[in-house]
Formats: structure tokens, C-alpha cells, sequence
């Protein structure tokens, strides 16, 4: 099946491909106020970016397990700084989208007396619900994080917060790369 860039839904009307671009930049601000809010340690409007019915982990659902479950996570370090970009949107159909968000994380850690850089990526599920974009399933993969001072190698820091989130590896995560190097001989 044929699609373009945007996605595999295919607006028919004017009215629809008007709705995909504010659409469009609903989930683009939906991605960069959850990066401010983050770092502002403002949890309530960092919970509000997800869909009320939200699963977080194995058993918890909603916004208040979330906001728990994130204020554990933030707490972890002082201060945070998430720098988002090359954001790319694919719409399955009105209200339902998938993207995949770039970002380079610095993280003070009082734990180690580090300050931590770090690149990853969100991979998100959005769903409108109500008239209004949320991010539904957020999954973190990473290349790296690292004192500032080291140079990262492939993996370094992935999953150093241990139990408290989970990161795959990238770019082993995307089902492209092995098979990019199975053809390469690498």
C-alpha cells in the first residue's frame, strides 16, 4: 500500500488535510512543552500530556501513577535540560498517530557528581481524545549517556537508572540496521 510521507491515512478533503496540519503541529508542541515541563519539574502539565488512561509499567494506569511513577524518575537527578527536535509524525488516521523524537538530554546527578549528556529517542504513540492530542505510549531508546567529560562509547549509560526505566539500545532498536550490515558483510 502506497502512502506519503505523512503516514498511511490519506486526507480526501480539504477539510481533513486542514485538520492533519493542525494535527500536525498539535503533537509537534505536544512533544516540546513535555520537554519544558519536564525540565521545570512542573508534573501536572507533564502528566497532562498523556492520555488520560495512560498504562504506566506492568500495572499502573492513569495520570496519578504516572505523575508518581515520573517524580521517582526526576528526582534522580537536580537538574535536566531535553533539547527535542527532528520530530517525524506518521498519521494511521484522524486521531491516531506514531512518531519518533530526537533528543539530547543533559542530566545533573547528584548521585554521582556527574553531569550527564545523552542522546535518545521517543518513540510515541499519540491518540486525540476529545478533540485534544495526548501522548498515549512513550518508549525511550538510547545511544548513549555519559559524564560530559567522557567520550561515550556504543551503550554507555543505557539503562543507568536500573529498574526505574527501561531503554533499548539504539540503533540496534530499528529492525533496519541488522539488516543494513547482513548485506555489508559488517
Amino acid at each position: 500500500m502506497a502512502h506519503d510521507r505523512l503516514g498511511p491515512w490519506q486526507p480526501t478533503t480539504v477539510e481533513e488535510r486542514l485538520d492533519r496540519m493542525e494535527s500536525y503541529a498539535a503533537i509537534q508542541q505536544l512533544v516540546s512543552r513535555y520537554a519544558r515541563a519536564l525540565d521545570a519539574r512542573d508534573m501536572d502539565t507533564v502528566v497532562d500530556m498523556f492520555n488520560p488512561h495512560v498504562q504506566v509499567g506492568a500495572t499502573g494506569t492513569g495520570r496519578e501513577a504516572l505523575k508518581e511513577w515520573m517524580s521517582g524518575l526526576m528526582s534522580q537527578m537536580r537538574t535536566s535540560v531535553h533539547l527535542v527536535a527532528n520530530h517525524v509524525i506518521d498519521f494511521e488516521n484522524a486521531d491516531h498517530a506514531t512518531g519518533v523524537v530526537y533528543c539530547r538530554d543533559e542530566l545533573e546527578r547528584p548521585d554521582t557528581g556527574e553531569w550527564a549528556v545523552g542522546t535518545l529517542q521517543y518513540w510515541d504513540d499519540y491518540d486525540r481524545v476529545d478533540g485534544q492530542w495526548y501522548i498515549s505510549r512513550r518508549r525511550i531508546h538510547r545511544w548513549y549517556l555519559v559524564d560530559w567529560l567522557e567520550r561515550p562509547e556504543p551503550g554507555a549509560g543505557v539503562n543507568d537508572f536500573g529498574a526505574t526505566i527501561r531503554e533499548r539500545l539504539l540503533p540496534d532498536a530499528y529492525p533496519s540496521w541488522q539488516a543494513f550490515w547482513d548485506t555489508r558483510g559488517g
